[in-house]
């Protein structure tokens, strides 16, 4: 299911509202989808809680739960069916396209970009203390992952 979102979501957002600023709504609409994968687990516990404390049997916990998440199924479903291609009384003229681009590929020759130390012949310092930074976590994962599937074996 995420791998077909993830795949679908750039063409589908730029048929929906253009291919200028695809990048931001983009990014818009993975933080309200991460804001939901942290929302939703947390309901399903509150009402499971809730659930307990009321006396339900614990066979029938996720009745309620169930029927709450598909109304907010359905309420993203009218959301998204709600949402309609952009009026074209709102689209940039060719002109402004045109003027818009060569302010940001002005400003954006100015600035330099990159991976910084990676990509230019070398590894530097802060590339090290960053690759450092995100490989030691990493690593030790690993070799926790792998204690605990030699104990399993």
């Amino acid at each position: 299911m995420y791998g077909g979102g993830f795949a679908t979501v750039p063409a589908y957002l730029a048929d929906m509202f253009g291919t200028q600023f695809v990048g931001a709504i983009h990014g818009r609409l993975l933080t309200a989808w991460s804001t939901a994968g942290i929302i939703g687990p947390v309901v399903v516990n509150y009402i499971r809680e809730f659930q307990l404390a009321a006396g339900v049997p614990r066979d029938q916990l996720y009745n309620t739960t169930m029927y709450i998440l598909c109304a907010m199924l359905i309420a993203g479903l009218i959301c998204n069916y709600l949402i309609k291609p952009v009026d074209p009384k709102w689209h940039m003229s060719q002109e402004a396209v045109a003027k818009l681009q060569a302010t940001t590929a002005g400003a954006s020759a100015r600035v330099s970009s990159g991976s910084f130390g990676i990509g230019r012949g070398g590894l530097d310092l802060k590339a090290a203390l960053f690759w450092a930074f995100v490989g030691i976590p990493l690593a030790w994962g690993i070799w926790k992952t792998l204690q605990s599937a030699a104990n399993i074996l």
